[in-house]
């Protein structure tokens, strides 16, 4: 099996290679995960100041409430009746007192909260996926730009990663947005379903339970399938600027011409950015633990081990902020790979390396499929 995919792995590791070369080239976009991480915390604190204003609209609500009607002076006062907090309690029960209980739930858009709410979590979930999608379309714009400079890394925009977010911005958000609401239908359709699963839990209906497992396991493939789409629709954006539909056609079709390829890159991707995180987290973990378990001697007066009496708590937060930083910073890895894989069969679709149409991946590649660029003639072929 492995003899049989030989050139198609070694095309992935050239890839691989190349990709770490654009990432070299263009070290700005390894910090673009915290734009998109400032973007995701002001989505989610409107959000969050938006519930929190529907959660308390309408007008207070205060009774009167004894905790012990049986009290002397308590048995003849009228419990939950409306009250007023800021006047004086004129009573002889000494347990009397005015009672916040809630929101008035009278008028039209009290009546539409939960309704209201309803579309608070919609919108949260379309900003959040439409972020997410602006951040792979910029890093897809970027990296393109990358591999279809001909003269590297002369022909390289000066600041691709900015052009890449205004050209997006400007050109693209509409298909973006339309790509993020498919998304949140599927993953509102998800949440409905483990609400409904909630609900069932406690019932012992065989059937109904086996049904529901079987769409909850549906809808996650589906979920799956849309994101994985998505992701490569935005890249086909990013290169050719075409509509959503007609990018995600084109990128899905141009997949399944080379699926084969497809498989053995994603999985030669998945190990290594496996093997990175676990390096990462992993050295993040053992340093954590000789520093805050006072095992590292020598470190200084303005270095100094804490004294702790149960360190294992910030060794966990140490590893887990590590997973998620490490987590950011590969993602423009994996789309960095990702986008050169598909500039990368475009290439082999679009070009025949003659004069007109040359081949624009790197030599490693043309060495490894046999292929080579047709010398100018009266000069020497173009380096890349």
């Amino acid at each position: 099996m492995l003899i049989f995919l030989r050139q198609r792995i070694r095309i992935a590791i050239a890839l691989l290679k190349e990709a770490s070369r654009a990432v070299g080239q263009m070290m700005s976009t390894m910090f673009y995960p915290l734009v998109t991480f400032v973007l995701l915390v002001i989505c989610i604190g409107y959000w969050a100041v938006t519930a929190l204003y529907l959660a308390t609209s309408g007008q207070p609500q205060y009774v009167y409430w004894v905790h012990n009607t049986s009290t002397p002076g308590c048995e003849k006062v009228l419990v939950n009746v409306s009250c007023d907090p800021m006047a004086p309690l004129n009573s002889s029960c000494p347990e009397l007192k005015c009672t916040f209980t809630g929101y008035s739930s009278s008028g039209l858009a009290q009546r539409s909260l939960f309704n209201l709410q309803i579309y608070g979590i919609l919108g949260l979930f379309w900003t959040v996926n439409w972020v997410l999608a602006l951040g792979q379309c910029v890093l897809a714009g970027a990296f393109a730009s990358f591999y279809w400079a001909f003269h590297k890394p002369r022909d390289i925009p000066t600041f691709p990663l900015s052009s890449a977010f205004i050209r997006t911005l400007r050109y693209h958000t509409g298909s973006l947005a339309f790509g993020a609401l498919i998304l949140t239908l599927v993953q509102i359709a998800r949440v409905i379903l483990e609400y409904i699963d909630h609900k069932l839990r406690g019932s012992q209906n065989p059937v109904a339970r086996c049904i529901i497992c079987c769409f909850k396991c549906c809808l996650w493939c589906l979920e799956k399938f849309i994101k994985f789409l998505n992701r490569n629709a935005y890249i086909m954006i990013a290169i050719y600027g075409k509509n959503f539909c007609v990018s995600a056609k084109n990128a899905f079709m141009l997949l399944m011409r080379n699926v084969v390829r497809v498989v053995v890159l994603d999985k030669v991707t998945d190990l290594l950015l496996f093997f990175g995180k676990l390096l990462v987290v992993g050295g993040v973990g053992v340093l954590s633990f000789f520093f805050f378990s006072g095992r590292i001697k020598g470190l200084g007066k303005d270095f100094k081990n804490p004294d702790l009496n149960y360190y294992w708590l910030p060794i966990m937060t140490s590893i887990m902020g590590a997973y998620v930083i490490a987590s950011g910073f590969f993602s423009v890895f994996g789309m960095c790979v990702d986008t050169l894989f598909l500039c990368f069969l475009e290439d082999l679709e679009r070009n025949d390396g003659s004069q007109e149409r040359p081949y624009y991946m790197p030599k490693a590649l043309l060495k490894i499929l046999g292929k080579k660029n047709e010398v100018p003639t009266g000069g020497k072929n173009r380096k890349k």
